[in-house]
């Protein structure tokens, strides 16, 4: 809080804080603009009787209600993720790309506008998605039987495609004016709006709706709870000591420092529950165009479809294990960082140069994703556990990926915004001295 106070009592800041809180406010109100060609009064009744705990309820999550509602933010901000995740993906595939990511600031300019032009095809294709499961009524898990598009003539899907592609692109800008212009990451900021724009209403829901304010004062203690453990394991991290030897370039000796390097306890962050939901919700939107009297529909339909299903649990926690391990491998390369330790005269100290100390960091990682991993596992699993429990809607958007998201993208923000606060401090108290010393010169 007094971060905030701070950061709203300098000029600088506080625009920045009104020009995001802008951006905001135009990304929510475009979730609720409904496409043209839609019939919105259809939308409306499919949504109200729709049940999604699939890849569309994901999707829908990440967009704020957006995804259902056909509106023109239909997509939100997902097809900039997906893009994003499938460059630094490829980035072990294609050795093109791992060498624009090694080339600095060009390298990733240009990894930035693969990653747009990505996001456009990925919004052509999920947009085209989208309404062709909307036409069949699949998009609301079958729920409705009404027309939600009347006129199913190709150029009026086609100006739809278009919109809800177009849309992304501005969201997309959006995203990027926050990061430059303003305070924090704009993407996890929009995902962050959006969580919050639907898990708030529908956790006060069971106390004022349901009338069960004894579950709802369970479920927002479980909430702080969690949050405040996400932020203190977010926060810790593992520092391995780093000295510098003293190396002499021109007439100058550089080096000679100790330092060291700071790896955390969850290097993946969110995107190993975003993975493993994704995966497990792929059988379950093709089951819905299955035969619901086929075997393999209904084992799916049961075990996969349901959240809180034991192979589902089962399933779902161990490919949060594996993604721990294989994303962290790729966003952090012990060898890389060996060779660049190398590079400038750095060692750990006890550990030789070169092949040793990839082996050390590789150690040291593996035991940290094992910690992760477990951390992850107890955040995604408790939520699930206390639907259980209380016999709470599935529909509720409390999950381990909803709480990490929003603790995470919290405190991100924060550590921006008190570092920002800092900084035009310390150019005040600069100023002032210039100032000081200005005066005593003419009083001589």
């Amino acid at each position: 809080m007094r971060t905030l106070i701070q950061a709203l009592k300098t000029k600088e800041l506080r625009k920045k804080i009104f020009f995001v809180i802008f951006l905001i406010i135009i990304f929510r109100v475009g979730s609720f603009i409904p496409t043209p060609g839609v019939d919105y009064k259809a939308v409306h009744s499919c949504v109200a009787a729709a049940t999604q705990e699939n890849f569309v309820g994901l999707v829908n999550l990440f967009s704020g209600g957006a995804l259902l509602q056909l509106s023109i933010f239909a997509l939100g901000i997902m097809p900039y993720i997906t893009a994003s995740i499938v460059i630094q993906l490829l980035r072990v595939v294609i050795p093109r790309f791992e060498e624009l990511h090694k080339e600095g600031q060009s390298g990733e300019a240009k990894l930035t506008e693969y990653t747009r032009y990505l996001t456009i095809g990925l919004a052509v294709l999920q947009s085209t998605t989208i309404l062709v499961t909307a036409r069949s009524g699949q998009l609301f898990a079958g729920s409705c039987n009404k027309q939600v598009v009347p006129d199913s003539s190709i150029w009026n899907l086609s100006v739809m495609v278009l919109i809800m592609t177009g849309a992304t692109g501005f969201i997309m800008w959006m995203a990027e004016l926050i990061t430059d212009k303003g305070i924090g990451n704009g993407m996890s900021i929009l995902i962050f709006t959006s969580i919050c724009s639907s898990f708030l209403p529908k956790l006060w829901d069971i106390g004022y709706k349901d009338g069960q304010w004894l579950k709802f004062g369970i479920v927002t203690a479980v909430v702080i709870f969690i949050l405040i453990f996400v932020d203190y394991i977010e926060l810790m991290q593992r520092r391995i000591p780093v000295q510098y030897t003293r190396r002499m370039i021109g007439r100058k000796m550089y080096g000679g420092t100790s330092t060291y390097l700071p790896i955390k306890v969850n290097m993946s962050g969110v995107i190993p529950p975003i993975f493993a939901s994704s995966i497990l919700a792929i059988p379950t939107l093709i089951a819905q165009f299955g035969n619901p009297k086929q075997s393999w529909v209904g084992w799916v339909n049961t075990n996969l479809a349901n959240t809180t299903s034991t192979w589902y649990i089962v399933l779902y926690l161990v490919m949060i294990v594996f993604f721990t391990f294989f994303y962290t491998s790729i966003i952090f390369n012990t060898d890389e960082t060996a060779d660049n330790m190398k590079e400038y005269g750095g060692f750990i100290p006890g550990i030789r140069a070169g092949r040793a100390t990839s082996e050390y960091l590789k150690y040291v990682v593996d035991r940290l994703n094992t910690v992760g991993s477990l951390y992850l596992l107890f955040v995604c699993l408790l939520p699930t556990v206390l639907i259980m429990v209380l016999q709470l809607s599935s529909n509720l958007p409390f999950g381990g990926t909803t709480i990490l998201i929003i603790a995470g993208v919290g405190l991100d923000t924060l550590r921006q915004a008190a570092a920002q606060t800092e900084q035009f401090q310390y150019e005040g108290f600069l100023l002032k001295a210039d100032e000081a010393s200005a005066a005593a010169e003419l009083n001589k």
